[in-house]
C-alpha cells in the first residue's frame, strides 16, 4: 500500500488523535495549524510527533494531517505519534518492523488513578486519629 488513505487513532492518557498520511513533501498539519505553531516552544513534543517517519527515513515523503483532542500537550503528542507510526506501518511490512521494534505500535497503558470515595485523593487517605 503505497498511499495511506486511511486514518489511524492514537491514544494516550485522555488524548485521542486521528492521522493520516499522504504522499507529499513532509508538511504536518495539527488541528489546522502547522506543527511548530500547535507545538510552539515545545521541541521535545515536536520531535517526539516526527520520531516515527525519522527512524524510517519518511519525513520528507509524507504529510501527515491529523486531529488531537484531550488531554495535556505531553499526551497529546504521544497519541500522535502512535496514530502515525500505525498508519507508517500500513505501508509495508518492513517498515512496521522498525517502527514496532523502536516502540512506537505500543500504546503507553499509563492513566491518572480515579479518586476513591470518601478520601481526598486517589491514593491520599486523611490522618488517622487514635483518639
Amino acid at each position: 500500500m503505497n498511499n495511506t488513505k486511511e486514518i489511524k487513532t492514537g491514544r494516550r492518557k485522555t488524548s485521542v488523535a486521528q492521522a493520516r498520511l499522504a504522499k507529499g513533501t513532509g508538511v504536518i498539519t495539527v488541528n489546522a495549524k502547522a506543527l511548530a505553531d500547535y507545538f510552539k516552544g515545545h521541541e521535545k513534543y515536536q520531535a517526539t510527533v516526527k520520531a516515527p517517519l525519522v527512524i524510517t527515513s519518511l519525513d520528507k515523503e509524507y504529510d501527515v494531517t491529523a486531529k488531537v483532542q484531550g488531554g495535556g500537550i505531553s499526551s497529546q503528542a504521544g497519541a500522535l505519534r502512535h496514530a502515525i507510526a500505525r498508519s507508517v506501518a500500513e505501508i509495508s511490512e518492513e517498515l512496521k518492523k522498525t517502527v514496532k521494534k523502536a516502540g512506537f505500535l505500543t500504546r503507553d497503558p499509563r492513566m491518572v488513578e480515579r479518586k476513591k470515595p470518601g478520601q481526598p485523593g486517589a491514593r491520599k487517605r486523611f490522618q488517622f486519629s487514635k483518639r
